[in-house]
């Protein structure tokens, strides 16, 4: 089984204490990272240095990561292809339709940008928004994240909350 921990939307400009002390519980049993943009600063990778790691820039990255990171990937595990992309551009109404012409043959999609979590399958693909990983809402809500399975059974994905701290 491979297991890859999928987040986005961190808005940080460095891989700060909370962060990665979080990011290393949640994400212990995973052995690919995914971070679908809006890192803010490509420090924030750091903290998953022990891991195959894939990310590509959002629109509030700073110039430097942008330079540094694609704005969309294809990634291949386990017989299954992943497409990656922030999902800035366009209107947040039509984000998965922009992302299903962009990886028209993906097996999954993962975006972020709109901060709100999203696992569902349409026409068998499987599409996953991690949300926001740092605590984002006018009441200052947790953070979000996915974790993908990949087994002989398929693809599957699962939304999870971060802990109160």
């Amino acid at each position: 089984m491979i297991r890859v921990g999928i987040l986005s939307d961190t808005h940080l400009n460095a891989p700060l204490p909370l962060f990665a002390t979080q990011a290393r519980k949640v994400f212990q049993d995973c052995s690919v990272i995914l971070h679908a943009g809006d890192l803010s600063d490509i420090s924030v990778l750091d903290v998953f240095q022990d891991h195959e790691l894939h990310a590509v820039h959002g629109n509030m990255c700073s110039f430097a990561t942008q330079q540094q990171l694609p704005t969309d990937k294809v990634i291949k595990l386990g017989g299954y292809s992943i497409g990656l992309c922030h999902g800035a551009g366009g209107s947040r109404h039509t984000i998965e339709e922009r992302m299903w012409d962009l990886f028209p043959t993906a097996d999954c999609i993962v975006y972020g940008h709109t901060h709100i979590p999203v696992c569902h399958t349409f026409a068998k693909t499987l599409f996953v928004n991690p949300g926001s990983f740092t605590g984002t809402g006018r009441y200052g809500s947790p953070g979000t994240y996915a974790i993908l399975s990949i087994d002989s059974n398929g693809i599957s994905g699962s939304l999870h909350q971060l802990e109160e701290i």
